[in-house]
């Protein structure tokens, strides 16, 4: 008997047709539940990345009556939306990583978000140790 190995949670294993939706968690699954897109990116990045700190701020009211084309047609963002985030990140993850691979790991495991609604996502990662600006 062969055991299988615990697969690893890479950022394309979580992606679309990956582990999270393999066990319930992708996109679609907190749309259908009710959860929040804000929630949803949080237990993404926890669960990846075991972050010393998180922060995730829905920054959409900022750019509330921003118009943007949407499948050819002009739409205006909303106050209350899920369209607009800043990640604020600290992991032991990202150590020996450069800013622009740390950039691509969180965008690789936030594709479906990225895909699904959300427009603007600004990063902010750090590796332990390194100094923040928050």
């Amino acid at each position: 008997m062969t055991v299988s190995p615990i697969p690893r949670l890479d950022p394309p294993a979580l992606a679309v047709g990956g582990i999270y939706d393999k066990v319930g968690m992708g996109h679609i699954w907190y749309q259908e539940f009710g959860l929040s897109i804000q929630k949803a990116i949080e237990d993404k990045l926890t669960a990846h990345f075991s972050p010393e700190r998180l922060v995730v701020i829905n920054e959409s009211h900022l750019h509330a009556g921003h118009h943007h084309v949407h499948e050819g047609r002009e739409e205006q963002f909303e106050a209350n939306g899920e369209t607009h985030f800043r990640v604020r990140i600290v992991s032991k993850a990202f150590e020996g990583m450069s800013r622009v691979e740390r950039h691509r790991a969180v965008n690789t495991l936030l594709a479906d978000e990225l895909k699904g609604g959300v427009h603007a996502l600004a990063i902010e990662p750090s590796a332990l140790g390194e100094p923040t600006r928050w």
